[in-house]
């Protein structure tokens, strides 16, 4: 995927739709489906840099674009992703709670057949 960037421009909103951008752009990275049809295109350059820094690549490029169609396929929004932009996004630093912390019935009787089946003479713990 060669100029992102500039492919990106050409895109209209309302206005393109999925064959449209099949043309310009090709197939994409990756698909995924909810409500809407989600496309999303990657673009990444890197180089080796000099011999001081030990064949280590640098990252020229990293672009992202992400199309969302309707249901008709019709583009309805786009967004660009710099690697400038991907530093600046914030991660949330919240934490997901357990809720009930006690053991189930289901959590016991798999616990209980997995060692029924790892030692099914209990000879294991005799020891």
């Amino acid at each position: 995927m060669h100029n992102l960037k500039k492919k990106n421009d050409k895109l209209e909103i309302s206005g393109t739709n999925r064959n449209d951008v099949l043309l310009q752009l090709g197939l994409p990275s990756t698909k995924s489906s909810f409500d809407n049809e989600v496309w999303i295109y990657m673009e990444r350059k890197t180089t080796s840099s000099q011999l001081k820094s030990l064949g280590k690549q640098k990252l020229l490029l990293n672009d992202v674009l992400i199309l969302e169609f309707d249901t008709k396929g019709m583009l309805v929004k786009k967004d660009f992703l710099t690697k400038d932009n991907m530093n600046k996004l914030k991660i949330s630093s919240n934490e997901t709670e357990i809720i009930n912390q006690k053991n189930t019935f289901i959590d016991n009787f798999l616990t209980s057949l997995r060692q029924k089946i790892n030692d099914p003479l209990g000879v294991k713990k005799a020891r």
